[in-house]
């Protein structure tokens, strides 16, 4: 067999596979534990844009600062209430964790089988 052609055939599958794949980009809000209402929703508008339009995962995330660090079950709360109002777009893919001061939470897309059990 020639070697030339070997390697030809090799980069074709190559490229046929990186065609076929497709790369999901992590997106990243960063909310405060005390958010209003207003600012709130003008969040809640950017993580839906990141799921359905392009269809990204998203971590949303809340630093604490100062002394608010002892009051964690506000921003648990906030996370709660974010995942509660992409429910019909995302699904959670990991609970609210903290990490040294920031508390963390993933969303990611509902499949379409997901949107068809509803």
């Amino acid at each position: 067999m020639d070697y030339g052609k070997y390697r030809f055939e090799q980069q074709k599958k190559l490229k046929e596979s990186r065609k076929k794949s497709n790369t999901v980009s992590v997106k990243e809000i960063r909310l405060s534990p005390t958010i209003e209402g207003n600012d709130f929703e003008t969040k809640l508008k950017h993580v839906c844009k990141f799921i359905s339009k392009e269809g990204a995962k998203v971590r949303v995330s809340i630093r604490f600062r100062g002394r608010a660090i002892t009051h964690k079950e506000l921003g648990q709360q906030v996370l709660e209430k974010m995942a509660e109002a992409t429910s019909d777009i995302a699904n959670v893919i990991s609970k609210p964790k903290m990490e040294g001061r920031s508390m963390f939470l993933m969303l990611a897309p509902k499949s379409d089988k997901d949107k068809k059990k509803k």
